[in-house]
């Protein structure tokens, strides 16, 4: 004889503790852009900015700088995604 599973009580959320209603519906949503990137984004317009204004820093100095600053983003985007494909 089998039996029917009763439904979930109306004034608790159902399926596996997920509910729509109260909480933030982008919380698990992916960003469509990488906050990383958009920090990296605004380095490059500060350094660029200071480059313009300083007499102390020149063209050679700002492609230094840029260059830096990328390979140091690069790498810790390397670092953070091999870092999850270990957790896998």
């Amino acid at each position: 004889m089998s039996t029917t599973p009763s439904s979930p009580p109306p004034d608790k959320p159902g399926g596996y503790g997920y509910s729509a209603r109260g909480g933030n519906p982008l919380a698990g949503m992916p960003l469509p852009i990488n906050p990383e990137l958009l920090i990296w984004a605004l380095v490059v317009i500060i350094v660029a900015v200071i480059t313009l204004a300083s007499d102390a820093v020149n063209a050679s100095g700002f492609v230094t700088a840029m260059t830096a600053l990328t390979v140091g983003y690069l790498l810790s985007r390397g670092i953070a995604k091999a870092s999850r494909v270990l957790e896998h």
